[in-house]
């Protein structure tokens, strides 16, 4: 079957979530440069995929503390459209701030209010969700009950960006939501398992605990439901979509 732009944004997705989640950074390079030479092949409709699968690697060589290389994933990513501001901001990207080549690449960017305003609540989101795993984590881990808890996340925004750059960020959001709910969901399939195992040959399983434990579990999903649906992007009315530059390198502040 012939690549498409949808087929390709949906195997990005999995590699990344297979970076997040087995942190294999070998089979994620060779899974990024895959998608990367398909979506070149697509021309313009693919120039995305292609910036998106250099911003990743950047962000790798980043964490491995290998300036050139990211500088170098950097320059091929802003020259397809890549101007998340706000993810060049994280810990590990702060030692490239002083580099010359590095600002220079940051100046060259341009953005909108309207997307910044989306790259500053997607990465708030992704603080958020991690947050919302550890607690569950914490929660689940002396459930008596065999039911399996589901991570509720926000939905992904729906507008139309002014720029190519949000797609980039919004396939790292998706691809974060669904490693933590694997891991979510893996963890809790371990403990429902143990609990079946232990109220099949143990006499003295407290089965009022159980149901008692489960109840409340039903009632934290909700609450996480309805929380997470709280969290949905809203646009700001009047938001400015006229192309400028980004704010000053270093006057962005990660969300926390």
């Amino acid at each position: 079957m012939a690549d498409t732009v949808s087929s390709l944004a949906a195997r990005l997705h999995e590699v990344l979530v297979e970076l997040l989640t087995r942190g294999a950074p070998a089979a994620g390079t060779r899974g990024l440069h895959d998608v990367m030479a398909r979506a070149g092949a697509l021309g313009p409709d693919g120039d995305w995929l292609v910036a998106s699968g250099h911003a990743g690697l950047a962000g790798m060589a980043c964490v491995q503390g290998q300036a050139d290389l990211a500088i170098l994933h950097l320059e091929a990513a802003v020259s397809g459209g890549f101007n998340d501001c706000v993810s060049l901001h994280t810990p590990p990207v702060l030692p490239l701030h002083h580099d010359p080549r590095f600002q220079a690449l940051y100046g060259r960017m341009r953005i909108t209010q309207a997307d910044l305003d989306e790259f500053f609540w997607m990465h708030q989101e992704m603080q958020l969700m991690m947050r919302d795993a550890q607690q569950a984590s914490l929660d689940n881990m002396s459930r008596y009950d065999s039911g399996v808890s589901l991570l509720p996340q926000a939905p992904l925004p729906t507008r139309e960006p002014n720029t190519i750059g949000v797609l980039i960020t919004r396939i790292d959001l998706a691809a974060a939501q669904s490693a933590l709910q694997q891991a979510a969901v893996k963890a809790d399939f371990q403990r429902s398992s143990a609990n079946t195992s232990l109220s099949l040959i143990d006499d003295t399983w407290d089965y009022a605990r159980a149901r008692r434990d489960a109840r409340s579990a039903d009632a934290l999903d909700s609450q996480r439901l309805r929380a997470s649906e709280a969290r949905a992007f809203v646009e700001r009315p009047g938001a400015d979509t006229t192309l400028v530059p980004c704010p000053p390198l270093g006057s962005i502040r990660y969300p926390s």
